[in-house]
């Protein structure tokens, strides 16, 4: 089967955990500082907590903003459910905006549209690679007093008018499951514009640990002491992961040429296919392409994703909207909210894409299609 992602790792890679492995440090230690600093510099040279998980810098990032009981986040339904469970977790209520029906980008106006005082985090999706207009969610979250994030899973690397992607909102999450555009194993990271909060989400993804003795509150005790002011858990990134991920940056852009060059070829390819829609593309936006979503018309989504599978093609589909997760159904929340974001779903099969995907192997994938829409 031919998957639709898939991790490349290198001689290189593997030399660079082993070094680790041979030396004193596994879990936190100086590899961990050099990947969080090395993430920084590339997303415009702001604060950076690793993490285990994409799903775990996302908790971190509303456990620094102060999401509790009482707060909203608006956030969009096109997206896997981590971008609105963290925030649920801590007992916001999640509101859903829609998405631009071309892009699946969450659409400033449906934002705005739901944007009141209690309003805390506006959570973008840079769905499939390209930046969400975080210029104009910047300007609705300023008027309400809210934050903006940034779910960059898909985005690491990309940038919007020449400003890298990890600027361009209040904090930003990024993952680095295999599949995504560079990977530490399981591992994700938390970037921060203002320093505090970016000490909030250090301090949640350490345990809570207070080390700073200027901030103690016990402070009858010895140089050995640490403390816990507010609860945290451990979402701390290893040195084993970081040097993976240390590794893995220096292919960035080698990564991030080759997805645009699989994008292109597909497009050439599919101009003249009918019965599907090609990825439109934000002017502006320089994406990295973490997916390639194509859209199946005439209700044939399902019908093509079966008989391409059966081809041995690992097609997807990315993502159910939110809010039909029975978690949020049996809450309340009900089909037809978003009617972008459902159309789109009802249409969305991910072809294969990652930097190792050949140019016969791009072929295959196109014949496979053709067949099956015949």
């Amino acid at each position: 089967m031919l998957p639709y992602g898939r991790q490349s790792i290198s001689a290189q890679d593997i030399e660079a955990v082993a070094d680790v492995m041979r030396g004193d440090w596994l879990t936190t230690g100086p590899f961990v500082a050099a990947f969080e600093d090395a993430i920084g510099r590339l997303s415009g040279g702001h604060h950076a907590v690793s993490a285990t998980s994409g799903t775990a810098a996302l908790h971190m990032a509303y456990a620094a903003a102060g999401i509790g009981h009482g707060d909203e986040v608006i956030t969009t339904p096109m997206t896997f459910i981590a971008t609105a469970s963290g925030a649920s977790m801590l007992g916001a209520k999640v509101r859903f905006a829609d998405v631009d029906e071309d892009t699946a980008l969450i659409n400033p106006a449906a934002v705005s549209a739901l944007a009141t005082e209690r309003t805390r985090v506006i959570a973008a999706v840079d769905y499939a690679g390209q930046p969400a207009d975080y210029d104009t969610l910047n300007e609705i979250a300023a008027a309400v007093g809210a934050l903006t994030l940034a779910d960059a899973a898909h985005s690491i690397g990309g940038s919007f008018q020449g400003r890298p992607v990890g600027s361009l909102a209040d904090l930003t999450t990024f993952s680095f499951f295999p599949t995504k555009n560079l990977t530490t194993g399981e591992g994700g990271a938390l970037v921060a514009k203002d320093a505090l909060l970016a000490q909030r989400a250090h301090e949640f993804h350490f345990i809570g640990l207070v080390r700073d003795p200027t901030r103690f509150q016990i402070r009858d005790e010895g140089p050995w002491h640490q403390e816990v002011q507010e609860f945290g858990l451990n979402y701390r990134l290893t040195d084993i992961a970081s040097a993976l991920g240390l590794a893995q940056l220096t292919r960035l852009s080698d990564f991030k040429r080759r997805r645009a060059e699989i994008t292109s070829m597909y497009n050439d390819l599919l101009s003249s296919v009918e019965g599907v829609i090609t990825p439109a593309q934000r002017e502006g936006a320089d994406p990295v392409w973490h997916l390639y979503p194509l859209r199946v018309l005439d209700d044939r989504r399902r019908e093509v994703f079966e008989r391409m599978r059966a081809d041995g093609i690992g097609v997807q589909v990315n993502y159910m909207p939110v809010y039909w997760h029975p978690v949020y159904a049996n809450a309340g929340y009900r089909r037809g909210m978003c009617p972008n974001a459902e159309a789109f779903y009802k249409q969305e099969l991910s072809l294969p894409i990652f930097p190792d995907l050949s140019d016969a192997q791009v072929e295959r994938v196109v014949e496979s299609l053709t067949r099956a829409l015949r």
